[in-house]
C-alpha cells in the first residue's frame, strides 16, 4: 500500500480509539462525580492507541511486525505504570472529592456544572492532545524503518525518561510516608537535587524517544512531521499542566525558595550548594 494512505489509516485508528477511550471516562466521570478520572485514562489511553493500531498493522500485513512490538512495550510500560500510579489518586482514596485542578478549572464540581461542561474543557482537550502527540506511535506501526540508528537512540533516551519518572515517584512516596517531624520540608534528595520535577521530565524525555522510534525512524519526512508531538508534550508538561501548576501550591512551602534557588525547574543539572 502506498504510504499516504496507511498515514490515514494510523491517523484514522487512532483517532477512533482516543474516542472510545474519552467516552468511556465520560461514563466512569458521571459515575465517581470526579473529573481526575481522566489522569488514568491520560496513561491507558496511549496503551490503548498502541494496542489498536498494531492489531490493525497486523492484520493488514503492514509496517515491521518487531518495531510494533517494541512501540507496543514501550508505550505500555509508560502509560500502564503512569496509571496505577495515579489511579488511588484519582479514583480511589478521597473518593468523592474532585482535585483541586479540575475543581478549578471546572469551576465546580461534576454534578454542579454538568457532564457537558467536563466534556468541553476537559475531555476534548485531552483527547485532541493525546491523539496528537500519539501520532508518531501510530505512524511507526503501520510504515516501515529507513533509519534503523534511531530505533536504538530512541530505546536509549525512552530508557533514561522511564528512570527519572519511575525513580523520581518511588523518591516522592517514600519522602511521604516518612513522619512530617521527621522529614525535611522540600524533598531535595536523590533524583530531586537535579531537578525539580524529575517525575515530569521523565514523562517529556520518554515522549522524545518514542518520536525517535516511531517518528523519525520511519523517515526523515515522517519526522519532521511529528516533532512537534513531543515539542507538545514538553511545553505542556513543563508550562501548562504539569510543572508550573504545580509549584503554584509547592511554592508555600516553607524552604521552597532556597530550594528553587539552587535546584532548576526541569531540565536536570548536577547538584550544588
Amino acid at each position: 500500500m502506498d504510504t499516504l494512505p496507511l498515514v490515514l489509516l494510523a491517523l484514522g485508528v487512532s483517532l477512533a480509539t482516543v474516542v472510545v477511550g474519552m467516552t468511556v471516562t465520560a461514563i466512569r466521570i458521571e459515575q465517581l462525580d470526579k473529573a481526575a478520572v481522566v489522569d488514568v485514562t491520560w496513561g491507558a489511553g496511549f496503551v490503548l492507541v498502541a494496542l489498536v493500531t498494531a492489531g490493525v498493522a497486523l492484520a493488514s500485513s503492514e509496517g515491521e511486525p518487531w518495531r510494533s512490538a517494541l512501540l507496543v512495550v514501550l508505550v505500555a510500560a509508560w502509560g500502564g505504570r503512569l496509571a496505577w500510579h495515579v489511579r488511588s489518586r484519582a479514583v480511589g482514596a478521597h473518593q468523592g472529592k474532585e482535585d483541586p485542578r479540575y475543581a478549578e478549572m471546572l469551576g465546580g464540581s461534576v454534578s454542579e456544572v454538568g457532564l457537558g461542561t467536563v466534556v468541553r474543557r476537559v475531555l476534548l482537550v485531552q483527547g485532541a492532545a493525546q491523539w496528537f502527540i500519539a501520532l508518531p506511535v501510530a505512524l511507526g506501526m503501520f510504515l516501515e524503518v529507513e533509519v534503523w540508528p534511531a530505533v536504538v537512540v530512541g530505546v536509549v533516551v525512552w530508557a533514561v525518561g522511564f528512570a527519572f519518572e519511575t525513580i523520581g515517584d518511588r523518591q516522592l512516596t517514600a519522602y511521604k510516608e516518612r513522619p512530617r517531624d521527621q522529614r525535611p520540608q522540600v524533598l531535595d534528595t536523590g533524583l530531586w537535587a537535579w531537578t525539580r520535577h524529575p517525575n515530569y521530565f521523565g514523562d517529556a524525555t520518554v515522549w522524545w524517544g518514542l518520536w525517535l522510534v516511531g517518528g523519525l525512524a520511519s523517515g526523515w519526512v515522517v519526522g519532521l512531521a511529528t516533532v512537534l508531538c513531543p515539542v507538545a508534550m514538553t511545553f505542556f508538561i513543563r508550562n501548562v499542566t504539569g510543572a508550573k501548576l504545580l509549584e503554584k501550591t509547592m511554592s508555600q512551602r516553607p524552604g521552597w525558595d532556597d530550594y528553587a534557588a539552587r535546584v532548576p525547574l526541569f531540565f536536570p543539572r548536577p547538584p550544588r550548594r
